[in-house]
């Protein structure tokens, strides 16, 4: 390696969203004559890509950049980005001297600053922009495509369309080119709001823009994975691309089931919509997995609003489902709504709800055993089916032999909670 590259390390929080940003950055460092490393210890540039969703990500990635801050070298230079640095840019400037530069979305992160803070919250969209930096060849079968950045809702609980700005859809073209240089086998396609690409471009590309754009990347690999769907949003046309991409696979974005509620969150649904929406789907196709999350603790969440919601696990049985406590988070609209719901009663929900949803994630694991089923291995000894999405789900283990980044035919001979065994 010529003494004169310099070598950069990127640490990535949060959601894959964020990934998939980390991966432009790094494409970025290394079109630029930049080499990676896995040590932080041996960077030139050691960068934090952020997470600041609600207080615990935020205080993650605070305990992360300290972390790095002991371990980096005296003359590298630590940058922090991401959400936090777009949402906190000034007071991380100022509470982290450790950091050398807080740099917002699309800031060039390997460039020295003629000063420390670039102020980034009410800036325009940088001319960098996230979206249409280069990436590398995916390093796993499998990779992550943000088709659409920032978001126009005014869900009650949620800051990221103020850091993250309004939506921005991507041209089809640079998407397709971009799956195409992955050359991954499985593409999971990501934004803040999936279903609504191409509503901001009405001219260019339109509502239920997402139909053809699903088709047009089926057509090029053997997987396409959809996350974070908003379900008014789940057309029947949407419904028919998914389950004609080979990936029955529907990641709801409900929040609650409480009609009441949701209203207060400024959501759209109930539990009784939803639980027609899915039936609709099982009945078209047998095999479909689910996924959502739920939000517990919400402002003005009564009793009666929390039976509703256990009720409806009780009878949706999803495969997966993430339960978080409510956050508050400043400049939102439930930031200072009354109905405050005790920490403590928050807990005793999540952990009834959690008992439940892991009860039935076994149960729907245990149906599969002695069934076959087709794998993509991801790594050595680890594959996936249609019914796990990568990071989040569960695995499918199975031996080592199986060539890595091909499909393999599988029997499942036990389940282990979320995960299952086969050969």
């Amino acid at each position: 390696m010529s003494g004169q590259q310099k070598r950069f390390y990127v640490e990535t929080l949060g959601c894959p969203k964020n990934q998939v940003d980390s991966d432009k950055l790094i494409g970025t460092l290394l079109a630029d004559g930049m080499v990676a490393t896995d040590s932080a210890e041996l960077a030139d540039l050691v960068v934090v890509n952020t997470c600041a969703f609600i207080d615990e990500a935020r205080r993650e990635s605070i305990d992360t950049i300290l972390s790095l801050d002991e371990r980096r070298r005296d003359t590298s230079r630590l940058v922090v980005t991401g959400c936090m640095a777009e949402r906190y840019g000034d007071e991380l400037a100022a509470e982290l001297p450790e950091v050398d530069l807080v740099a917002g979305f699309g800031v060039p992160v390997h460039e020295p600053a003629a000063r420390k803070l670039i102020p980034v919250g009410s800036a325009p969209v940088p001319s960098l922009d996230l979206l249409n930096l280069p990436r590398p060849k995916s390093s796993s079968p499998w990779a992550y495509v943000k088709i659409a950045e920032g978001c126009d809702r005014s869900c009650g609980f949620c800051a990221i369309p103020s850091f993250r700005g309004p939506q921005r859809s991507r041209d089809v073209d640079s998407i397709l080119r971009e799956v195409e240089e992955l050359q991954a086998r499985e593409i999971v396609l990501i934004a803040q709001d999936l279903a609504s690409y191409g509503k901001d471009r009405p001219d260019v590309l339109g509502a239920g823009s997402i139909v053809p754009l699903v088709r047009a990347v089926s057509e090029r690999v053997d997987r396409t994975r959809l996350l974070y769907l908003y379900p008014s949003d789940l057309t029947d046309d949407l419904i028919d691309a998914i389950l004609d991409s080979g990936v029955p696979y529907f990641d709801l974005s409900l929040q609650h089931v409480s009609k009441p509620l949701l209203r207060r969150m400024r959501r759209w649904g109930d539990g009784r919509r939803f639980l027609d929406r899915i039936a609709d789907i099982r009945r078209r196709e047998p095999e479909a997995a689910f996924r959502s999350n739920f939000i517990v603790g919400y402002p003005g969440e009564t009793e009666e609003d929390h039976d509703q919601l256990l009720d409806f696990v009780a009878e949706a049985q999803l495969d997966w489902c993430g339960f978080f406590a409510y956050s508050p988070e400043e400049g939102t609209y439930a930031y200072d709504l009354d109905g405050v719901v005790p920490e403590g009663l928050m807990r005793d929900r999540l952990a009834e709800l959690s008992e439940m949803q892991d009860a039935i994630t076994a149960r729907r694991r245990d149906d599969l055993v002695g069934r076959e089923i087709r794998v993509l291995v991801d790594e050595a000894g680890v594959g996936r089916s249609h019914r796990e999405a990568p990071e989040i789900d569960g695995i499918v283990e199975i031996p080592d032999s199986l060539a890595v980044g091909e499909f393999h035919d599988v029997t499942v001979r036990s389940a282990m909670g979320p995960d299952l065994v086969a050969d």
